[in-house]
């Protein structure tokens, strides 16, 4: 409520959703480019015999995410 005991207008309510969208996808955008590329990169580990294909591929899509979270919300 307000100071004049009104609630408060729809632009306070779009922020509070604005931030709230961006407070649930950035660890979203993070969590699911380490889980993405980390996978591709224990798959290609499999099949080639290799085990540096793994941290590789989390750090990979970390900075992808990384990437992703500065162009959508640090502009």
């Amino acid at each position: 409520m307000s100071k004049e005991g009104r609630r408060p207008g729809p632009e306070s309510d779009s922020d509070h959703r604005a931030f709230t969208n961006a407070a649930w996808s950035i660890p979203s955008y993070l969590l699911s480019g380490m889980a993405v590329y980390g996978g591709l990169g224990w798959l290609l580990d499999r099949w080639l015999g290799t085990s540096a294909l793994l941290p590789i591929g989390v750090l990979v899509g970390l900075a992808l995410a990384l990437y992703l979270v500065y162009h959508r919300y640090g502009r």
